[in-house]
């Protein structure tokens, strides 16, 4: 039996009631259940519930509110170790965690900053929604989240991604009414995930709170400021504390240029508080959303959509003195022959190359969406995904993460895998035994899947695939 201790229950019931209590109390001491974002941009859900149950026995149920969702009923201990999960078919999420980014709504047109990215969820969700093109750009302060992020943004090759690491009071100071879309998924007490991290419990009062709060304050403030005039944010966090949400709110209706707008959930919510205790709230708070986890099986959520209605003014502007990135055409005179040569090779349409820009770091090659643009991309730590390196002769030599996003494009030295102890090794980073095939570089496929890419020598079938991605467990038992 889970008890959230005298502090939570003395607050919630302040809030909500000793009935909604119960209810909270009963919902954490039940079991959680794992629910799936397909990624349209590989598959659909049909597809992929059909695969997991036929391969490994998993089953799922669509959610008709949520179309690109699936509730996982059987083999939830398997659904994080699937080549299907590793290949960025689909992310493991939060049911309530998914909305956030369909209330935002970003377009290929847009201009979009994901405030507090990591660990990518909703970063990659947003690039999903995209189509993988126009500009996102997806900021991360904690510098020991930024991996979590890379490393989602390459497994569901999100290309149209710039990832950076600071502050956000100091983003707004380079970004001045600029963008069209922002997300705040903010950083939270957490009071709607208890029944997945039980350790909330230990450190939560509303001391913590409070501190929490000031800092949500400082990022919506600097999203609001970094917003175009029409431009639109959504804030979100998965607490179910008036401070931390409706109470934000209510102090930038006061101060800034912004009006909340109506929005509608595809699950059961509630209207946001207009009042605390003693203290009365802007009734438009009416229009902020509530999620309460044990009416929809999900985190618990609150979530409120803001438009700029005028423009704000930064005390001070800040600029990088960082060198500038160069972003090359397909049809540069150094990639030209290079990318003609590699087109050739793989027998890939050229005019696939058009839809990209690319980056050179040295003899590395990246690759980002075409529409992809900002003046400060000297301060990036990263800007689209790795395409490929330049070896000793010249040549290209393509990565995996560009064979994956590339898939089906690639139709020539393609070597597909013939058994599981195969896919395996590959996966394992070993070598595939084997004098099949001529030496070269060459796409590996498995099933319908392109995996990755490898390099042919007299051993056999060398894997290149991301060292990063081997240390995960890979269930092949099917």
């Amino acid at each position: 039996m889970i008890d959230p201790g005298e502090k939570i229950k003395s607050y919630v019931a302040s809030l909500f009631g000793e009935k909604n209590l119960s209810s909270f109390i009963d919902f954490i001491n039940s079991e959680p259940h794992q629910y799936l974002r397909i990624n349209a941009l590989k598959t659909s859900p049909g597809k992929i519930s059909k695969k997991l149950f036929e391969r490994y026995g998993i089953e799922t149920e669509i959610i008709p509110e949520i179309p690109f969702a699936l509730k996982v009923i059987k083999g939830e201990e398997i659904a994080g170790k699937t080549l299907e999960h590793i290949l960025g078919f689909y992310y493991i999420q939060g049911l309530s965690s998914m909305i956030p980014a369909v209330i935002l709504s970003p377009n290929e047109n847009d201009l979009v900053l994901d405030l507090c990215a990591a660990p990518g969820s909703k970063t990659t969700q947003l690039g999903e929604l995209m189509k993988n093109r126009g500009v996102l750009i997806s900021n991360e302060i904690q510098l020991s989240r930024l991996k979590a992020l890379v490393h989602n943004i390459e497994r569901i090759n999100i290309v149209n991604a710039g990832v950076i690491h600071q502050k956000g009071e100091l983003l707004s100071k380079i970004y001045e009414n600029y963008f069209d879309k922002i997300l705040v998924d903010a950083p939270c007490s957490g009071l709607g995930i208890i029944q997945k991290k039980v350790e909330i419990i230990k450190w939560w009062d509303e001391k913590k709170v409070q501190v929490l709060a000031d800092l949500q304050l400082k990022l919506l403030i600097a999203a609001i400021k970094m917003l175009r005039v029409g431009g639109e944010v959504v804030y979100s966090t998965c607490t179910l504390t008036a401070e931390e949400n409706e109470l934000i709110i209510n102090k930038v209706l006061s101060k800034y240029p912004v009006e909340l707008m109506e929005i509608e959930l595809p699950v059961i919510n509630h209207e946001g508080l207009t009042s605390l205790r003693e203290e009365k709230l802007n009734p438009e708070l009416l229009k902020g959303k509530r999620i309460f986890p044990w009416e929809t099986d999900t985190d618990g959520f609150f979530i409120a959509k803001l438009q700029k209605t005028g423009e704000t003014k930064s005390p001070e502007k800040y600029s990088f003195t960082r060198k500038d990135v160069k972003f090359l055409s397909f049809s540069n005179k150094y990639l030209l022959k290079r990318l003609k040569s590699l087109a050739d090779y793989f027998e890939i349409d050229f005019e696939l190359f058009s839809h990209y820009k690319f980056i050179l770091k040295g003899i590395d090659i990246y690759f980002v969406s075409e529409d992809w643009h900002d003046n400060n991309a000297g301060m990036f730590e990263r800007i689209g995904l790795k395409f490929g390196t330049i070896d000793k002769n010249g040549e290209i030599v393509l990565n995996t993460q560009a064979a994956q996003l590339l898939g089906n494009e690639i139709r020539n030295n393609v070597i597909a895998l013939q058994s599981q102890n195969e896919l395996k090794t590959y996966m394992e980073g070993g070598i595939i035994k084997t004098n099949a095939y001529i030496e070269g570089q060459y796409v590996i496929k498995y099933d319908d899947y392109i995996l990755g890419t490898a390099v042919v020598t007299k051993a056999g079938i060398k894997s290149r695939f991301p060292r990063s991605k081997r240390t995960q467990e890979i269930y092949t038992d099917f």
